[in-house]
């Protein structure tokens, strides 16, 4: 039923904005429109508490190896790579732009508002807003068309978003959920910290009078734990990072909320215990994936929320069973830390929605878990061509949401309906 309700609803709105850095109206008295940090709480205009229920729109405009069904081959660039030596560059940049038209649609964003969702978190590449080659475009990015759209949707279903920028200039973590080279490069390059502030600076003026979105995530699990001889010295770094990063915003947006993450996965607060970003309108964002579904396992966090006197928010959690997740859920409720669960869809399972990958997929995995180091080596283990290319055809139709199946017990361990 839930199928059916939504099909319509996609075909009407379902197409992307043609609008590009569409600025939006100025109305009277903006910073009354807008959620604040009130304390502990975020508070709506008329002063009611708000509190963060929904999901993450992963792998839409930062595609992530695993919900393809790959391992080895995990990053955009490196997916983009295995594309383009199957089906050559042209039709890689064909398959991308139908990708994003079909992943992400206005039926979407109506189907989690009707689960009971009041936010959806968006993380995005950089690349989107520069002139960058990025998933089929070489210049001119469509990141504002992209997001102009889904806060229009959003809108229409009384949703909230918050931009997460999850593959930031140089890599921030230094592993594949950067798209990085496998450094955290933002920490000690001064030319990537400026693209990082002039992006922030270009995104936070585009929006600065739209009150569906939320807030902005800084930077999306800096500095992975794979660094241990640097990684005191890189978290220093990340504070820095941070202050011109929210310095950046504020040139031009005193309206929205910053959200503020911590070294190490999300995970590791110690290192901001002492600092002071000087702005009242900030929060946090932890992640944990794991490990048992109890507050003892999150004290590090609701200490870190009590003494900064900050709301703190999962920004992720999920990939777990149902009753872990729902005993998860209880959890954050309790002590009130509010929660955006990974992901809203992928394939197969262990999400809200989920599409089958289609037949012949297993070839195009194989070859991107094979050697492909030598132009030799790309030729020796080469799928069928034309196979591969019925199969991201057929991929981009299985991933629309009338060819999803809704997860119903996976909904409801999220406390939705």
């Amino acid at each position: 039923m839930r199928q059916f309700i939504y099909i319509a609803t996609l075909v009407v709105g379902g197409l992307l904005s043609v609008s590009c850095h569409r600025q939006p109206a100025e109305q009277p008295e903006t910073a009354a429109r807008f959620l604040k940090i009130a304390d502990r709480d975020i508070v709506t205009p008329d002063g009611e508490k708000f509190y963060i229920q929904g999901t993450n729109l992963g792998n839409w405009l930062n595609p992530e190896g695993y919900m393809f069904g790959f391992t080895k081959t995990n990053s955009p660039r490196a997916i983009n790579d295995a594309f383009c030596q199957i089906i050559g560059p042209d039709a890689t940049a064909e398959f991308w732009k139908k990708f994003k038209d079909s992943y992400i649609t206005r039926a979407d964003i109506n189907f989690i508002a009707s689960c009971g969702a009041n936010t959806v978190r968006l993380p995005f590449h950089y690349k989107l807003f520069t002139d960058e080659d990025y998933m089929g475009i070489v210049a001119a990015q469509d990141g504002f068309a992209r997001v102009d759209s889904l806060v229009e949707w959003c809108r229409d279903a009384n949703l909230h978003l918050i931009l997460d920028m999850h593959d930031a200039p140089g890599g921030q973590t230094g592993d594949n959920i950067d798209d990085s080279y496998g450094y955290p490069w933002l920490m000690v390059s001064r030319e990537s910290q400026k693209k990082f502030c002039d992006i922030w600076r270009k995104i936070a003026d585009h929006y600065k009078n739209e009150p569906v979105i939320l807030g902005y995530e800084l930077i999306n699990e800096p500095v992975a734990t794979y660094f241990d001889g640097e990684q005191d010295v890189l978290n220093t770094h990340l504070v820095e990072v941070m202050r011109q990063g929210l310095a950046a915003i504020r040139e031009v947006d005193n309206n929205h909320i910053v959200l503020i993450g911590s070294p190490q996965w999300n995970s590791n607060f110690k290192p901001l215990e002492d600092v002071d970003f000087g702005d009242d309108n900030i929060m946090y964002t932890c992640h944990r994936y794991g490990g048992p579904a109890t507050a003892d396992a999150i004290h590090s966090y609701i200490a870190f929320r009590n003494k900064t006197n900050k709301p703190m928010y999962m920004g992720e959690i999920g990939h777990n069973t149902d009753q872990w997740q729902a005993d998860f859920v209880k959890a954050m409720k309790d002590n009130d830390i509010s929660y955006t669960f990974w992901p809203y869809k992928k394939c197969e399972n262990s999400c809200m929605t989920a599409f089958a990958l289609p037949d012949g997929w297993d070839e195009i995995v194989a070859f991107t878990e094979a050697p492909r180091m030598s132009y030799a080596e790309i030729r020796e283990n080469m799928p069928d061509r034309e196979a591969a290319r019925r199969a991201l055809s057929q991929l981009v139709e299985n991933c629309k949401f009338e060819n999803c199946t809704p997860q119903d017990s996976y909904i409801a361990s999220l406390a939705l309906k």
